[in-house]
């Protein structure tokens, strides 16, 4: 096999071979059934997947919430308080039993919190304040099967109905809280016109909770245009969610009388589990954690409490998971000594926060919806698993650049056991040795030039931090390490080899190592979405963490993963990847995931086999500025992260030159470039970690522990991040109101009676101007809600309408519930 000169490994070599392949329907004709046009140049590329006009989009945002308030009047300290818990644990602690350690731990949670902020606490109010219509959403969503109104309630509903001096009232999470006022907002008034009431009636299940924090999936299917701006269009919808869920979340502190309580209800996106709720964490059971923070399921489900279940389970699952990575660590050699840390068996993973971009082709959709093209569910397995795989390579272009979840960790942090979060069962032993060795050093983890790790009492820990003035470290999204996102393959059961039920035969094997259950959904870094499960064919990217800007970011990362797709199908059509090319075996896949977890860390450098039989890595590699052979393993390649990004863009740049120019996606890799260039202030870990040492007051994170940054970054996120992406929403939301203000007067106005229900003593666009500063301050009244409520319906009507019309072909004047509809596959 010839070798490159340069860095001394082969050169990426033909397909000859391919096993998943012969299996079925050959990739190639399955690229033709397609109806890719490989023999007329002028119309390849327009005749690819996800090129021009060919890509959908739909997102899910997952928020994190606070209550603010005394804790007398806050439901999480009342029912920590008033819990047999807490009862037990007192009483254990004063026989002698048990330490009070957890009383303390509990009573210091519960009465120093000078800031009033309670992190996923629901909350509480009279049953009375409810709209007849909400009540009746209500009373729906606490039926055992929402199918069978006949089939009685919850068994647990007493969970979320109490009586208070005589009074009925109920306690919700806030993440159920947002439907319910959306519902109260539809039934609070009479002759609400029908655009308004059908548009908010249709909206209630794309607010949904299923973890621990709320989520929001997109009201309608978006289009990805040039002429909408590609990214710009699914970051504007993502956008306006996020300012609806504020609006309702201000209506609901007015109307439910929250705030007449001492409860001030509070959403906005954070990456993170609370300091406060990690600190609680370690003083609670599993059981009474899942208790106070595991979501009821109220809402997306007809049989809620089933799906409350699952999630128990889930959250069950990851604890143990955790629990076997100290097994593991110990097989591979990075944990040496009997002393360890051992995890608590109430993992809090699931209180991690990201967001999910879905992409759907148009094209694959029709093929693979239509029995007559001759393509089946196992050409679109075969085809998709091809797609991941080449993407992923290109993931670390993502990790910092356009999402990130900055983290501050402390020298007795770095328990390996904790620190490495869910690597262990994500990478193999060799790769996670090499990131444990390559993380210390980058932390400066060294006593008289020695590596050093905690020993395992937190006192000892803390003395040596001061006397070895040991910093510990700063990563760029350290909730891609804290969070199990991918599961890595077994030798017997690879999760990307093209075969239909590989995935289940993968948690097959999972489950009988301990490490996952097959009840859970196929955790992946960028997963296939099956027109048969979703009604749509495409791929969901999961690893992004926070935007810092909906605008620029989340935008910029759409138009990339687009061009990416449009890549990956390109190659597969000229057969310059194949299955073949990037084998399906553990060693492997954790060979290129070793790089985007590397990134997401921080650490400089990585290894790659100078034979690794990954022939698309080869490729990459070999593009990269300052390969070297490895003195510390000769047998492997020193490759810069940076450099292998840089890398990645001038591949881009060369082999999708005119996917580039088809979507005129030239400045968004303009962007990309200036973003790893200058990452300091362009890249949203850049961005992010500027803003929160504003915040702070401080001039570098390393200069601060990490308690102290960790709890910046909260506030930030909390206060000035949240208005920051409400200003680019209201800015969204005041371009649709010129439009509608311009148009009302029209012979042909398609909202005259609409926006005669909204007070015309002034224009919609002078009412708004009139409370933006309101809405930021949140002190805005309970009309003016309702009012800018309206009006905001009145815009994703006209949003679904277009939106339909560019994708259908139908007149805007058609009703848009069928596209609301449609955008639940989403």
């Amino acid at each position: 096999m010839k070798k490159n000169k340069r860095t001394g490994i082969a050169d990426l070599h033909p397909v000859t071979d391919n096993p998943v392949e012969k299996s079925c329907r050959p990739i190639k004709e399955i690229i033709e059934l397609l109806g890719v046009e490989m023999g007329s140049p002028d119309r390849f590329i327009d005749s690819l997947p996800f090129s021009l006009n060919d890509t959908t989009a739909g997102s899910e945002s997952e928020l994190q919430t606070v209550v603010r308030g005394s804790k007398g009047d806050v439901d999480l300290p009342l029912t920590i308080a008033r819990s047999n818990f807490f009862a037990n644990i007192i009483r254990r602690a004063s026989a002698g039993e048990t330490s009070r350690k957890a009383v303390v731990g509990l009573e210091s949670y519960l009465n120093q919190n000078s800031e009033e902020i309670w992190e996923n606490s629901w909350v509480r109010f009279p049953l009375k304040v409810l709209s007849a219509f909400a009540r009746e959403v209500l009373e729906n969503d606490l039926l055992a099967d929402k199918k069978d109104p006949e089939g009685g309630l919850r068994s647990d509903v007493d969970h979320f109905i109490f009586y208070e001096a005589g009074e009925k009232w109920i306690r919700i999470p806030i993440s159920y809280l947002i439907k319910l006022s959306l519902a109260d907002v539809m039934g609070a008034r009479a002759n609400v016109p029908d655009v308004i009431e059908e548009t908010g009636r249709a909206l209630l299940d794309h607010f949904s909770n299923d973890n621990t924090s709320p989520e929001t999936f997109s009201f309608y299917v978006v289009p990805l245009r040039p002429s909408s701006g590609m990214g710009k269009a699914i970051a504007r919808e993502t956008a306006k969610r996020f300012l609806l869920t504020q609006l309702l979340a201000m209506y609901a502190n007015a109307r439910f009388k929250l705030r007449a309580n001492g409860q001030q209800a509070v959403i906005y996106s954070a990456p993170h589990p609370p300091v406060r709720q990690r600190e609680l964490n370690e003083y609670v059971s599993d059981t009474f954690y899942r208790e106070l923070f595991m979501s009821p399921c109220l809402s997306g489900w007809d049989k809620g409490e089933e799906k409350h279940e699952y999630m128990g389970l889930c959250h069950q699952v990851l604890s143990r998971s955790q629990l076997n990575v100290v097994a593991k660590l110990r097989e591979a050699g990075i944990i040496t000594r009997n002393l360890v840390v051992l995890p608590n068996m109430s993992n809090i993973s699931l209180a991690n926060n990201g967001a999910h971009l879905s992409l759907g082709s148009i094209k694959l959709s029709g093929c693979f919806g239509d029995k007559s093209s001759g393509l089946t569910a196992v050409d679109e397995k075969v085809v998709g698993d091809l797609v991941i795989k080449t993407v992923e390579h290109f993931l670390p272009l993502f990790v910092g650049t356009y999402s990130a979840a900055p983290y501050r960790l402390d020298f007795f942090d770095f328990h390996p056991e904790k620190a490495l979060g869910f690597l262990p069962h994500e990478l193999d032993y060799t790769h996670l040795r090499m990131i444990w060795r390559r993380w210390k050093k980058k932390a400066d983890l060294k006593v008289f030039g020695r590596p050093v790790t905690p020993f395992g009492p937190e006192w000892l820990d803390r003395v040596l931090e001061v006397l070895f003035r040991l910093k510990g470290d700063f990563v760029p999204d350290f909730r891609l390490i804290d969070y199990f996102v991918a599961l890595m393959s077994t030798e017997r059961s690879p999760a990307l080899d093209g075969e239909l039920g590989n995935a289940e035969r993968l948690k097959r094997d999972l489950a009988d190592l301990g490490i996952f259950d097959r009840k859970m959904a196929t955790y992946m870094l960028y997963r296939l979405r099956e027109h048969g499960a979703m009604g749509f064919s495409g791929f969901e990217g999961r690893y992004y963490s926070l935007f810092e800007s909906m605008t620029t970011d989340m935008a910029r990362a759409a138009d990339l993963q687009t061009l990416l797709n449009g890549l990956a199908f390109k190659y597969i059509a000229q057969g310059k990847v194949s299955h073949a090319h990037i084998p399906d075996v553990p060693s492997i896949e954790s060979e290129r995931r070793q790089i985007f977890f590397g990134a997401a860390i921080g650490i400089p450098t990585f290894f790659v086999r100078k034979n690794t039989r990954n022939a698309f890595l080869q490729r990459i590699v070999e593009r990269c500025a300052k390969v070297r052979q490895s003195r510390r393993y000769p047998e492997y390649l020193r490759v810069y992260n940076l450099e292998y990004r840089k890398a990645l863009v001038r591949i881009i740049e060369e082999d999708a030159a005119d996917l580039i120019e088809a979507l005129d996606l030239g400045e968004a890799i303009e962007d990309l470039v200036t973003r790893l260039d200058h990452p300091e202030e362009h890249s949203a870990f850049g961005k992010l970690t500027r803003s929160i040492l504003n915040e702070a007051g401080a001039g570098s994170p390393m200069r601060m522990d990490g308690k102290e940054f960790n709890l910046a970054a909260e506030r930030y996120y909390r206060d000035t991040l949240r208005k920051k992406h409400m200003e680019e929403a209201l800015s969204f939301l005041e371009k649709d109101i010129r439009i509608l203000d311009s148009g009302w007067a029209g012979e042909a106005a398609t909202y005259r009676e609409e926006l005669r229900f909204v007070p015309r003593d002034r224009s919609a666009l002078d009412f708004l101007h009139e409370i933006e500063a309101d809405l930021l301050e949140e002190t805005a009244s309970l009309e003016e809600l309702e009012t800018i409520i309206d009006l905001f319906l009145i815009t994703i009507d006209q949003d679904i309408r277009q939106a339909k019309a560019t994708l259908n072909g139908i007149t805007p004047d058609e009703k848009p519930q069928a596209s609301i509809h449609r955008a639940a596959h989403w």
